[in-house]
Parts: structure tokens; sequence; C-alpha cells
């Protein structure tokens, strides 16, 4: 009898550590950094993964640098090669903390919350700042933010021959449903 009640209280406290921590390995990051009148500078990396608890409003989020595809190749080959050095630092990772997160206040109707953390990119590490909505939807709960971010933030460089055609300021959107 002691084990059987071992047992059941092992499964309801997984159970409940289970529902503190929401996970999602299909989030969306998408980035651009065109200028007008020249080509469009454009990915998306459909394999963000990220992390929510839901108790402290942690929240993390980690992304392959060659998941990121482009509408051309070439475009692809040199963001990797030259501007990422995707292979010295395969991964973009942010973690902050969603403030003032209520798991319970949320609604079908997207809420704003303040996100403050960190993002190493290129192995350089940046505090940031910014706005996020959080919603619930049938599944989960869907978080979504745009903010910019600067290439020379993460030394990121741009040859002058197309420095003119690609912007520093790089308008950076994600979006995730945390299941």
């Amino acid at each position: 009898m002691k084990k059987i009640t071992q047992i059941v209280l092992l499964f309801i406290a997984i159970a409940v550590t289970a529902q503190e921590k929401l996970v999602s390995y299909v989030g969306i990051t998408n980035f651009e950094a065109s200028i007008p009148l020249f080509e469009e500078v454009k990915a998306i990396n459909e394999k963000t993964t990220c992390i929510l608890i839901t108790k402290t409003g942690d929240f993390a989020c980690w992304i392959n640098i060659k998941d990121f595809k482009f509408k051309r190749n070439l475009m692809e080959e040199h963001f990797n090669k030259n501007y990422m050095e995707s292979s010295r630092y395969p991964k973009a990772v942010f973690k902050g903390k969603i403030e003032k997160l209520d798991i319970n206040n949320l609604t079908s109707e997207f809420r704003s919350y303040q996100i403050n953390g960190k993002i190493t990119i290129r192995g350089r590490t940046k505090k940031i700042s910014i706005q996020g909505t959080l919603k619930k939807v049938e599944n989960g709960i869907e978080l979504q933010s745009e903010f910019p971010l600067n290439t020379d933030d993460f030394r990121i460089e741009i040859p002058f021959i197309v420095r003119s055609k690609i912007a520093k300021n790089v308008t950076t959107q994600i979006v995730c449903v945390l299941k």
C-alpha cells in the first residue's frame, strides 16, 4: 500500500510540474534588413525553441542559425558563412523574464507585457527590453514580439560593397504557441 501511494504521489508531482513549463519547438522567427529600392533581405526560421516557466515568467528561446531560410540560396550561403559565421556561432539565445505575468489573467485577446533579458548572437551578449503580447489559444499560449536588433551590437560586419543595400537595424519578429 505504501508503494502504491508513493507511485500515485510521484505521478501527481510530475503532472503538476509539467503544467508549470510550456514549450514550443516550432516557433517562427523572421528578420528583415531590407533597404527600399534594393533586393529584399529577409529570412524565416520555423524551428525556434521556446520555454516559459508559468509561475515565474522566466522565458528562453534558442535558434539554430543555419535554420534561417532565404528566397535565394546564395544569400543564405553568405548569411551563414560571412555574416553570422554559423559554423563558429551555431545558435542565438534569448534568456529573460516576462514581467508581471499572471497566466490566469490571459484571455483570447492579446495582452501586452514587458520582456527583459539578454540575447546572445555570435558570442556577444546584450541586455534588451522588448514588448511582447500573449493570449490564450485553444492548445496553449501564443506569444508574439517584434523588436529591432543592431548589427553593430553583435559585431556583424557588412562589407563595404553591399553596406548601402542592407540595413544595420534588423527588424526581428518571433511568434510561438507554447503548450
